[in-house]
């Protein structure tokens, strides 16, 4: 986020950051991501942090409300430390324990804090193409990741839409004005255009839904977001960051990020005995579109103002909307569905 997190004071987050020894760390903002907010934490010597702050109300996907959105995220980063600390993945990025052994603090009602060890790699762009070499090592490591056995308390998830209500609120409003800031009128008119289209593709996605459950096979630890956004180069490794999207879920959560063609999923089917379903991974990405496009209704309903951040909200709003509801058949990346 290119903006700073609303009625958070430098000195609220210093007290959070009490329980890792990091208070007198000194914190510089990085503006990075979409979500949460960060800073790196430097200390005496060469001692260095990653710290993120979110947002509890707009954690939909970890739960709603400030408090199911707190215990969802904690699980989340429990579930990530485990992988870290118990099984032995080496290439989850998971947050450190505080000195009560919290992987997760609360800042007020509002915001929750946790931190990172500080990785120097080098981040990949989200978005960006891959070639089949780049892609082949990610496939090799999201297979390791779904051979893993969840630990206990991680969150079981099925592929609904969290953000489906404000959907549901912006389609049954558009009669009416929105008025929550200087994107609210625009975004209710580019709605209202794409109206028929986009109840179309939430159809599908409640069909495609009802299929899956008809024939699901066995679900997997997945992390949700294994973009190139989300993977950091360090030297020969690829290290996997962003853990509060993780859950028990079917492969296709995560394949359909990152597998373009046939020989993508073979090599996945190879190394786990299990081949991946078109249909599941068309599923994947609808819901992923759907899931963005109902958080940026949402934004632009409520009280918002003209930021860095919703001018780059409002331009993904757009092309969220132009391709939930174009013509073209829709389907993973680079395959049809």
């Amino acid at each position: 986020m290119n903006d700073l997190p609303e009625g958070l004071g430098e000195s609220e987050l210093r007290d959070g950051l009490a329980a890792w020894g990091v208070a007198d760390a000194r914190l510089e903002y990085a503006p990075v991501g979409f979500g949460d907010y960060h800073w790196t934490a430097a200390g005496d010597g060469d001692r260095r942090w990653f710290v993120t702050v979110a947002d509890l109300a707009h954690k939909t996907h970890c739960g709603v409300g400030a408090e199911a959105a707190f215990d969802g995220l904690r699980r989340a980063m429990d579930t990530a430390a485990a992988l870290r600390d118990e099984a032995g993945l080496d290439f989850v990025v998971a947050p450190l324990p505080d000195a009560g052994g919290e992987t997760l603090r609360r800042l007020g009602e509002r915001y929750a804090v946790s931190v990172f060890p500080f990785v120097d790699g080098v981040a990949g762009d989200f978005g960006r193409a891959l070639t089949p070499a780049e892609r082949a090592p990610i496939i090799d490591l999201l297979a390791e990741l779904h051979r893993a056995k969840p630990p206990s308390h991680a969150p079981l998830l099925r592929p609904e839409l969290s953000t489906r209500a404000h959907l549901e609120q912006g389609l049954g409003e558009l009669d009416r004005p929105w008025e929550g800031g200087p994107y609210a009128g625009p975004a209710r008119a580019l709605l209202a255009e794409h109206a028929p289209g986009l109840r179309r593709r939430l159809e599908e996605f409640d069909r495609r839904v009802a299929e899956l459950d008809g024939k699901a096979g066995e679900p997997v630890l997945t992390h949700g977001e294994p973009h190139p956004g989300n993977l950091l180069r360090l030297g020969e490794r690829l290290l996997l960051v962003d853990w509060d999207t993780v859950g028990v879920a079917e492969p296709e959560r995560d394949l359909w990020q990152v597998a373009e063609d046939a020989g993508d999923l073979a090599r996945y089917a190879d190394a786990t005995g299990q081949a991946p379903d078109p249909s599941a991974l068309t599923l994947h990405r609808l819901r992923w579109d759907l899931e963005d496009l109902g958080v940026y209704v949402g934004q632009f309903r409520a009280p918002h103002g003209r930021t860095t951040d919703t001018e780059q909200a409002w331009g993904f709003y757009g092309g969220l909307l132009r391709q939930l509801t174009g013509d073209a058949e829709y389907g993973p990346l680079g395959m049809s569905g």
